[in-house]
Order: structure tokens, then sequence, then C-alpha cells
């Protein structure tokens, strides 16, 4: 396939669990709700694309898949899967979940950068000075500190009041105590647009499945319309993740908006063997220098693997359907996969620091 052997960007993920994990923990985090199983499509991925990594033969049962990784312990499983991917360069929210950088970074053996949740910031400055008036002051002082050792902006506005927040320029005279009131997240939405124009970082949104947290029909990508119309000329990028199932809708935002990158990220293992229609149906209406590359791997290094396997063998078998109906060729293939694998992210995140993290110290 032309995707076996291409290097990945991974511009939205997070880290993994530091410790070994029993069949109900290891279940839970296989999926978005409390209760995740074995018996799913993803299931089946891990039993199948996942076995072989850790020396098991393919389609090994559950409980021989978890009993190999107890054996190999959680570090060396996590080596093996995060390498296995592929993946060169990894841009970690640090926002949610483990947020260590060096420690990914020694596991993955690649680069790193991390990706600055917008609420998560909010919230602290909040914690250490309270709600004054100059609130969104002092949060812009802190983004853009944080900003400074970041390679992008994400907001998770979906989650707390949907995606049809209200677009505030101005700051509220007396803030909320809590950071699920609209104006309150339109404001600050309003300022990473902002200072992501400035400093040249794209702006990440989580839009489709997620967890129970969200409301899924308030997290479809074309609320996002009025946002996306009033920074079109900005100099803003804006990040759709993930998209599923309104990925068609994200395409047609991509399609006709360029300052707009999106991905289907998250739903890729989630799909597990239907990837390719996944990516078929995005295809259909985006741009291909719109689409990028992402795992959303998060806790099992499992969801990071396949976040690439699954990329690779869904993406290879659509364009060999694709070249075998003379729809393209292959040097236009290779540019293809090529742009979505790597070349797009590259273009639009800024390069990373030349260093490896040494520590990561921002809590979660």
């Amino acid at each position: 396939m032309l995707t076996d052997d291409v290097p990945l960007t991974d511009h939205h993920c997070h880290g993994v669990v530091a410790g070994d994990l029993d069949l109900p923990h290891f279940e839970e985090l296989l999926s978005e709700g409390p209760r995740g199983t074995f018996e799913s499509s993803i299931g089946l991925a891990v039993r199948r694309w996942c076995a072989p990594v850790l020396d098991l033969p393919p389609h090994t049962e559950a409980d021989d898949y978890l009993a190999r990784r107890a054996e190999l312990g959680w570090r060396e499983v996590s080596a093996r899967l995060l390498r296995a991917a592929g993946t060169t360069r990894w841009f970690l929210d640090t926002g949610f979940g483990s947020n260590d950088l060096a420690d990914f970074a020694a596991l993955a053996d690649g680069e790193v950068g991390e990706v600055v949740r917008l609420e998560q910031v909010a919230e602290e400055v909040i914690a250490e000075i309270g709600m004054p008036a100059t609130l969104f002051e002092h949060v812009e002082a802190a983004l853009r500190e944080r900003a400074g050792h970041a390679v992008g902006l994400k907001t998770v506005v979906a989650y707390r009041c949907g995606l049809d927040f209200p677009l505030v320029h101005t700051s509220p005279a007396a803030p909320e105590p809590r950071l699920t009131d609209p104006d309150m997240l339109g404001t600050l939405v309003g300022l990473g647009a902002r200072l992501g124009a400035e400093l040249g970082l794209p702006l990440q949104f989580h839009t489709g499945f997620g967890d129970t947290d969200l409301r899924l029909a308030r997290a479809d990508p074309l609320l996002l319309t009025d946002f996306l119309r009033s920074t079109a000329d900005t100099g803003l990028t804006v990040v759709l993740l993930h998209c599923w199932p309104f990925h068609r809708n994200a395409a047609y935002l991509a399609h006709a908006y360029p300052h707009v990158l999106i991905d289907v990220g998250l739903a890729i293992p989630y799909v597990g063997h239907r990837s390719s229609a996944v990516l078929a149906e995005t295809l259909e209406l985006a741009p291909f220098r719109s689409l990028c590359y992402s795992s959303d791997g998060y806790g099992l290094p499992e969801l990071h693997y396949l976040g690439a396997k699954l990329w690779r063998r869904g993406l290879g078998l659509l364009l060999d359907e694709w070249l075998a109906a003379d729809a393209i060729t292959v040097a236009d293939a290779e540019r293809l996969v090529a742009a979505v694998a790597h070349g797009n992210a590259q273009h639009h995140y800024p390069p990373l620091p030349h260093h490896r993290p040494t520590s990561g110290t921002h809590s979660g």
C-alpha cells in the first residue's frame, strides 16, 4: 500500500495511563461511555491488529491479550505500540489525562509538542485569583506564557455549552464563576482565536462524538459557521477535530472556508474495519490540503496504534479502489498520502522545539 511506510504527524492526541490495567479498566478506556467492551468493532481491532505487536496471534482472545499485556508491563506495551504506529511527531493536548511530555516522548521515541487547552488555563487562573473584573487580562497573560512553548490551542466549548456559543467581542463586566456560561465561553474562544491568529497557532475545536458529558447535536461543526465567517480573513487556522458522524458537514466547511482543517481522528479506531468508508465520505468534498491525520489516542496506547494502523489500511484500500477505477494516478495518490500524513500539519503548525521536552508541569 502507498500508506505503509509514510511517516505520520499525529496532530491531536493525549498521553497514556502509567500503570497496568485489569479487564474492567481496560474496557472502560475502549469506550467514550462508562462501560466499554471487547465485543465491539474496536475490541475486534485490538485483538486483530494489536495482538501481533505483543507477540500474540491475530484475533487472540481478550483474556489472553490482557494476560500478555500484564506479563510485559504497561511501559513495554506502550513503547511497542507507540513506536509501531510509525508516527514521528505527536501533538499532545495536555488539558486532559497524563501530561508528561518527556515521558511520552521517551516511550514513543518521537518528537512531542503541546496543545494548550483554553478552558484548563482559564480554570487555573480562576482557582488562583478568583473572578475579578480583569479576569480575562490575567487569562490572556497566562495563555501567552503557555503559548510560547506550544504548537496549538484547543477548546472544548462543545462540551461546555455547544458550538453555537455567542460571538462575544468584549469581556463580561461581571464574570460568572463557572466556565459553562455561554458569554464567558464565547469570550474565551474569541481570545483564543485572536491569540492564535497573532501567534500563528491553530485553534482546535472538539466536534462530533465524545463521552457522555457531550450533547452530540450541539457538537455539529456546522454550528461554527458564523465563527468561521468572522475569522476567515484574520490569519487564524481553525481545526475541526474528530467530526464523526458530522464528517461530511466538516468536509463542506473545509471546502467552503480555506482556513479550516479537519480530521477524523477518534472515529477511525472506533469504526474498525469501516475506516475506509469514513475516509471515503470525508474526501468526497474536503480538499486534500485540508485533511490531517490524528489518532486522538487517550489512555490506551492501543488507540494511538490503531489510529495509525487503521488510517493506513483504510486510506490504502480507498486509494487502491481509486487507482483501479483510473480515478487517480499513482503520483497524485502519493501526494495525497503525504499531505494528509504529515504535510498539511507541517504547513499549518509551527515547528517543534529543537530539543525534546524535559518536563510536563501542567496539570489537566
